[in-house]
């Protein structure tokens, strides 16, 4: 991708965001990029417990919005990633702090200031002023999704949003892939979430208990050098990012629940 700034969505919660904005931002800061996560979700913020820095946060992002600190204090730095840093939401305020305009000056000086190579922006659940603010400065959207009709048509529409701001740099990442219940029938299959969508793969992240393991230590399990279904996977997105060609696992799958899906939506 040539997206600098990237806003991590998905429109519906709980598939996944912060878990892969962690995971997919410690991966870049390993092969060498320097990294800062941002978390929008003010009054809900997860980011920092996720990558366990929740306990090093002095600033956060409306401080830096509303001036009470330079952008430069209220970065963290991830002592196990020397190049990968966070910048953490508000936990006391609420959205009506967000600032479009703030996002953007903030967003600018981390690339021209202090020469940040990817920014991956955190973007809260829904499409209200938590998702409008962390899409305003971005160029570039990776959409999570899970294989499930829901989720899929809540992603839909956050594509739609994304076109709408002039954001054509899209790409998909499927979480929570079960590969068995594809293969039943029982979920929705790569092609079919893809076909919907209309955006292209970018990674396929397989249901694994590690991440749940990984995110209550506060420790991204792209960081973990055991081999693992989701670490491998978010490593390869990172790469993906990067503009490498790796290869997608191949997948069995069978045409389950596409009727019923197109019906939903009201496709076809």
């Amino acid at each position: 991708m040539n997206a600098k700034a990237i806003v991590v969505t998905s429109g519906k919660g709980g598939v996944g965001k912060t878990t892969t904005t962690a995971n997919v931002g410690a991966a870049l800061a390993q092969l060498g990029e320097k990294v800062v996560v941002i978390d929008t979700d003010v009054g809900l913020r997860n980011l920092d417990v996720v990558m366990g820095l929740e306990g090093r946060v002095v600033y956060d992002l409306i401080d830096v919005f509303e001036g009470r600190c330079k952008l430069k204090q209220a970065l963290i730095r991830d002592k196990r990633v020397e190049n990968l840093h966070l910048l953490a939401a508000s936990q006391t305020r609420d959205k009506s702090a967000l600032s479009e305009e703030r996002m953007r000056e903030t967003v600018t000086k981390l690339v021209d200031e202090e020469g940040f190579d990817r920014i991956l922006i955190d973007s809260p659940a829904g499409i209200e002023s938590g998702f409008q603010t962390a899409a305003s400065a971005a160029e570039g959207a990776l959409v999570v999704v899970n294989p499930e009709v829901s989720s899929v048509r809540d992603a839909d529409r956050i594509i739609g949003l994304l076109e709408a701001r002039g954001i054509t740099e899209i790409k998909c990442i499927i979480n929570r892939l079960r590969p068995d219940m594809v293969r039943r029938g029982d979920m929705l299959e790569v092609d079919d979430v893809l076909e919907i969508l209309g955006i292209k793969l970018i990674g396929i992240v397989p249901e694994d208990e590690k991440i749940i393991v990984s995110t209550n230590v506060g420790s991204p399990i792209s960081l973990d050098k055991e081999k693992s279904g989701a670490g491998d996977a978010f490593r390869s997105i990172a790469k993906r990012v990067q503009g490498q060609e790796i290869p997608h696992s191949a997948l069995e799958s069978k045409r389950g629940l596409m009727t019923y899906l197109r019906r939903i939506l009201g496709i076809g």
